[in-house]
């Protein structure tokens, strides 16, 4: 089993998607933990919606790229994710593997660590939340990258993560959860 961290973003209804992203990653993967939902500015443009970010830790047996194709792909187009070549667009939901165990992969597609881990707090800081102790392949520990963020302008969001992990503590795990 690996240990993965999936970030997660959201700027069309984000309250109704992260939870959805959250409770889909349940049924299709073993979910080991979620972070605190943060409230960002968008990337790019900034005439759009706030973002909700969070991360998620799982554990699983698929490869990176099954994970990113047949898991996290599927789940953003089964909530409507709709891909424009504008990457700063609005979106429903944005799925991606920061850290895959101690993988390092570079192609068209796929991309681990996640490059800009450095420069964006919202992935950064809740993955330190979830693993202080994480030393990111390529990257050093992240307690050092999300330090260099601890002026960042996120809003926590402490009753929606609380709302949001009881929901998942009470919701009966699915067979495939032990992917």
């Amino acid at each position: 089993m690996t240990q993965v961290f999936v970030s997660i973003g959201s700027n069309i209804d984000p309250d109704r998607n992260v939870r959805a992203v959250l409770r889909m990653l349940s049924e299709r993967t073993r979910l080991v933990g979620v972070s605190t939902v943060y409230c960002s500015e968008p990337d790019g443009p900034i005439d759009q919606p706030m973002f909700f970010n969070a991360v998620a830790e799982i554990v699983t047996e698929l490869a990176a790229s099954e994970l990113k194709f047949g898991v996290l792909r599927k789940i953003e187009d089964e909530l409507g994710r709709i891909r424009t070549g504008d990457k700063y667009a609005p979106r429903t939901v944005d799925l991606d593997i920061i850290v895959y165990g101690d993988e390092i992969a570079r192609s068209e597609e796929l991309e681990i660590p996640d490059p800009q881990i450095e420069s964006r707090a919202f992935l950064s800081v809740p993955l330190c939340e979830l693993a202080p102790e994480l030393v990111v392949p390529g990257h050093g520990p992240i307690k050092e990258t999300a330090a260099r963020h601890r002026d960042h302008s996120m809003t926590a969001l402490p009753e929606l993560t609380a709302d949001i992990r009881k929901d998942l503590k009470d919701e009966p795990r699915k067979s495939a959860g032990a992917r």
